[in-house]
């Protein structure tokens, strides 16, 4: 089993013709998962890639039976293209859009909020679960199918806990780029206890950073229903205050924003904290007992 993308994925690439969505589409496709088109407004009726261009998300729902959109479109134009796929009845949206506003992000949630769907991101390399779908940009070879599910608000980070865990043999069950800016679509809470769920999931690896509060109500919730071993590596531990340090939403606001009372607080609540990336791999396996 996996979350969020399978085999049942039946994915669309809105911006499919712009250089980023052509390229990623093109990954995404070598690596099997089943893109039954894009979405491209004015080039309805149009081919690219060898797969169907249609002129909205309706359409492509309606024609190619779309469950899924993966979003390569400019920051002015993302929020109306997230809007637009969970009107259309899309249940996961994954928007890989950087510097998408913060009003519009706001607009978004709130609109999100009455309809029955997802949205991973925006600002983040997607969701991937190995041997079955990868829905974003990130490298699909140094993934392999297995039992370690990883959260990360870094994308580059995210890629170092993965190939760690392939290295040692462990594999990933699903990996889930929440995206690093201040209004999320899904949070690292509800990214952990989608993993601790799943049945096929046997530890998670936590990747966090310095600003806003998801790793403390993470923490919490680990606390209270945790069910599964979990290894956290918080990056930014030499910030300063006040400072953006390159994700929009990691910025020191306040003593609890910081790396060090985001690990107190994974440690008291029963998380196992790494101070260097590259214990992530070796903690988790502990962790497990193997």
């Amino acid at each position: 089993m996996s979350v969020l993308v399978d085999q049942q994925t039946r994915l669309i690439v809105q911006g499919i013709t712009g250089k980023e969505g052509t390229f990623h589409a093109s990954q995404m496709i070598e690596y099997g998962t089943i893109v039954v088109g894009g979405v491209v407004p004015g080039k309805g009726g149009t081919t690219h890639l060898d797969r169907p261009v249609f002129n909205t998300v309706l359409d492509a729902v309606k024609e190619a039976g779309a469950n899924t959109s993966v979003i390569f479109v400019p920051p002015s134009m993302a929020a109306d293209a997230i809007m637009e796929a969970a009107e259309a009845g899309i249940s996961l949206i994954i928007c890989i859009t950087e510097g998408i506003p913060i009003q519009d992000m706001v607009k978004v949630k709130t609109y999100l909020a009455s309809k029955s769907c997802r949205l991973i991101g925006p600002n983040c390399p997607g969701v991937i679960s190995p041997g079955k779908a990868k829905v974003g940009i990130m490298p699909g070879f140094i993934h392999a199918p297995g039992s370690i599910g990883i959260v990360s608000r870094s994308g580059t980070l995210a890629y170092e806990a993965v190939n760690q865990v392939t290295l040692l043999g462990m594999g990933q069950s699903t990996c889930i780029g929440i995206g690093g800016d201040p209004v999320p679509g899904t949070s690292m809470k509800e990214a952990v206890e989608l993993l601790m769920n799943d049945p096929d999931t046997e530890g998670i690896i936590l990747v966090g950073e310095i600003g806003g509060n998801m790793e403390a109500e993470t923490a919490l919730y680990i606390r209270d229903y945790g069910t599964k071993p979990v290894v956290a590596f918080i990056s930014g531990s030499s910030a300063p205050e006040g400072r953006t340090m390159g994700h929009a939403g990691a910025i020191i606001g306040g003593k609890h924003d910081t790396a060090q009372a985001k690990k107190e607080i994974l440690q008291s609540c029963g998380v196992h904290i790494v101070d260097s990336p590259a214990d992530m791999g070796k903690a988790i396996l502990a962790a497990l007992g193997k």
